[in-house]
């Protein structure tokens, strides 16, 4: 099948992948394209690698297969380093009596790299599977090792769903419950697990709190791009991992970190502004603060100074967003003037008090020293160019005025004095000597490529199927492979066309019936090619008549066109060689006649149209092949293409279908139309219920309807009422006479898009 492969790129990472299962070695090609993309060359080492010792561990081939679909996306998202935690992870697994647990626990990482974006996340992913194994393992006595996890497998099936919907923390606190109310009932235990009970069902819509940092990346990444033109990488963190020392925002020379939930607040601040707020003021930092020595100041002189550096940077930025103001006023917390004990130290309730001085005129507070402050404050900001140095005066001068004997005192009063929306402030200080700062670990950096692969392959795509007995989708269950088909000898191609050139021309009077050829006036246009009399002449009498004219006196004229995309999705599995019975040609030869006119037709219509085939060979590989995109016209490429068509393998049709649907459902018309030509019912060789697959399609064409696109089959198969109307509904069509498809397909396609 070596469909555009490049052989002497990977041949010394064969060598040290060193599998000889043959689907291995099928996809091995297509996930290095990738790796080699996305990865550093050490990282593209630890992928072969660990993809070679998961082999080793003698589980068969579905656990290297789902190691090299997933972990290219899991190491992008999170570093490089996850390659071998993940390996050690999987080897641990191993050696416990939960084996079966390992397949599922790799089929989750596809979900987790697109929930846990940062190494914390997936480390602390990590440790819960590890506490859900140990917490669920049956006991005897005291000895555990013998004995295999009762339900560890349920709850690696249920992640993609759960971590869909909450976040990392609240999958913690799912699983928690589980563990904890059937720790004695390990059948219920597995109900629950699988979200078939109804107090987990209960759990997770109670977890479901709050703004998921996942469903909103992407407008929080434009807000960044446009308002604050910055790409800094987004990096959350768990909330609910650190029990003793919540973590705070911060930001990095690896990007900014932030929690991966954020809960309205009781005044109202929705879960989205709150993230706006936080990244607002980290860019106003990194816009105007410049770095201090840290060793010059004690610990309470740095923190006074950051706090009227908070402010001097919000005062800042609220120039030019006013509106930030409202927003920074209704998170940032209003203490109690005297509310802190006698005997605490109230530092931390002084300068909060302080920091609402700064950004509220109205705060109501009657301490001198607040009011002397921020007088100073806001005459320094009025006066303009001020820099981070010059806070250093304000807040030494403050702590050293408002100091207090209790200060030193080891209870702490910190009663609204928590700004949630600002990070730790490590960007202001630098220190002397390497040692003094606080270390943290970050994701590693990734070496940019200086140019990109010039390849045809793309990266595996990862699709659901739906498993119609559990009536639920199996997540990142499919993996597709596209490339553009090899080219062959375009000239087979002319020869057909020749060949039917009687029915050519049959076609070309339809096409030519079908072109828009009515005009269509457009009215009321400042500039147009004619004169539109009527509004003229009531232009003419409003103006004679003293009120005002309508300069709109043009007309125009467009064709009333067609606007329809359409996808042809050719089955190319094994059973297209056989030749039908009374036929001298292959439904495979056919086929490519039937396309090849279709094609031609399509192109004289100027409509959106693509080609595409697919076969398969297991769930692990689903190959997709380009024969012609929506902008390509009918031309020699296609051609060549078309001529080298070949079938092979089995039939996986829903996932190809959602392919094929999610490129028709981006275009531009006002009708889409996905065209399935095959020859049998969905099957593939890992799949023994014959019923799977029938269901998946079906689900397919209904996930497509929603998407507006129309889905339609033309089957080949003389048994195929048995089983198409159950996928397509009434939208198919069965032809008997398979000589006459090349005849029937471009008709066919004229009255789908008259």
């Amino acid at each position: 099948m070596g469909m555009g492969r490049k052989m002497t790129e990977t041949i010394d990472y064969r060598k040290i992948l060193d599998s000889n299962f043959a689907r291995v070695q099928g996809v091995f090609d297509d996930c290095m394209a990738y790796a080699q993309r996305k990865l550093t060359a050490e990282g593209v080492l630890a992928y072969v690698e660990g993809a070679r010792a998961i082999g080793k561990m003698g589980r068969g081939e579905e656990p290297v297969l789902m190691f090299l679909e997933a972990m290219p996306y899991l190491a992008q998202s999170a570093g490089e380093y996850i390659i071998p935690r993940i390996v050690e992870f999987t080897q641990k697994l191993g050696k416990t009596p939960n084996a079966k647990a390992i397949a599922p626990f790799l089929q989750s990482l596809g979900a987790a790299a697109r929930a846990l974006e940062s190494r914390e996340l997936v480390d602390e992913y990590l440790d819960l599977v590890w506490s859900t194994l140990l917490r669920t393992t049956p006991k005897v006595h005291g000895i555990d090792s013998m004995y295999a996890s009762e339900c560890l497998p349920e709850f690696l099936r249920s992640v993609p769903r759960v971590l869909a919907q909450l976040s990392l923390g609240g999958m913690k606190n799912w699983a928690d419950y589980g563990i904890k109310a059937y720790p004695d009932d390990p059948d219920r235990q597995r109900d629950y697990f699988l979200l078939q009970s109804a107090d987990s069902r209960a759990v997770l819509q109670r977890e479901r709190h709050g703004t998921l940092f996942v469903d909103q990346e992407r407008k929080l990444d434009l807000y960044l791009r446009g308002l604050w033109e910055s790409e800094s990488a987004l990096i959350p963190y768990s909330l609910d991992y650190d029990e003793l020392r919540k973590p705070t925002p911060y930001l990095d020379d690896n990007g900014i970190h932030l929690p991966d939930v954020y809960d309205d607040t009781p005044k109202g601040v929705s879960g989205i502004n709150r993230y706006r707020a936080l990244l607002a003021h980290i860019m106003a930092h990194r816009r105007w603060t410049s770095p201090l020595m840290a060793d010059n100041f004690s610990p309470f002189q740095r923190i006074s100074i950051e706090a009227f550096e908070d402010s001097r940077v919000e005062w800042l930025v609220m120039q030019e967003f006013p509106g930030l103001r409202r927003l920074w006023q209704a998170l940032h917390p209003t203490p109690v003037e005297d509310a802190c004990p006698e005997g605490w130290s109230s530092i931390r309730h002084r300068l909060a008090m302080l920091s609402r001085a700064l950004l509220d005129p109205n705060h109501g507070y009657t301490s001198p020293a607040i009011h002397k402050y921020a007088a100073q404050f806001h005459d320094l900001m009025r006066r303009g160019n001020t820099l981070t140095s010059d806070m250093v005066d304000l807040g030494v001068g403050f702590i050293v005025e408002t100091r207090q004997l209790a200060d030193a005192a080891a209870d702490i009063f910190f009663d609204d004095t928590e700004v949630t929306y600002r990070d730790d402030n490590r960007l202001m200080w630098r220190f002397f000597e390497d040692g003094d700062e606080e270390v943290y670990e970050s994701r590693p950096q990734q070496k940019q490529q200086a140019e990109e692969q010039d390849d045809e392959s793309l990266p595996p795509r990862l699709y659901p199927e739906w498993d119609y007995s559990t009536q639920i989708y199996r997540p990142d269950w499919v993996s597709i492979y596209e490339h553009l088909h090899p080219k062959g000898d375009a000239a087979v191609i002319e020869k057909l066309l020749d060949k039917h050139s009687a029915l050519a021309k049959r076609l070309k009077r339809i096409i030519d019936m079908l072109k828009p050829h009515q005009k269509v006036r457009i009215r009321y246009q400042e500039e147009g090619s004619e004169l539109d009399l009527d509004v003229a002449l009531r232009s003419l009498i409003d103006f004679r008549s003293g009120a005002q004219p309508d300069p709109r006196i043009n007309m125009s004229h467009k064709h009333d066109g067609r606007s329809v995309a359409v996808s042809l999705l050719v089955d190319l599995s094994a059973s297209l060689n056989d030749v039908p019975e009374g036929c001298t040609q292959s439904k495979l030869e056919l086929s490519q006649e039937a396309v090849s006119l279709l094609g031609w037709a399509v192109d004289q219509m100027n409509d959106a149209f693509a080609i595409g085939g697919f076969h398969s060979d297991t769930r692990h590989e689903v190959r997709f092949l380009h024969f012609k995109g929506y902008k390509e016209r009918w031309g020699h490429d296609v051609m060549a293409r078309l001529a080298a068509m070949q079938a092979d393998y089995s039939t996986r049709m829903g996932a190809a279908m959602r392919h094929a649907g999610d490129y028709l459902s981006h275009q531009q018309a006002d009708k889409r139309l996905l065209l399935v030509l095959t020859d049998g019912e969905p099957a593939d060789i890992d799949v023994t219920d014959n019923r799977l697959l029938i269901e998946d399609a079906h689900m397919a064409v209904r996930e497509l309807g929603q998407k507006g696109v129309y889905s339609y089959c033309i089957n080949l198969d003389p048994k195929a009422d048995e089983y198409v109307a159950d996928i397509f509904g009434n939208h198919y069509t069965v032809i008997d006479n398979i000589a006459r498809l090349p005849e029937r397909l471009p008709q066919l396609f004229m009255a789908l898009t008259k």
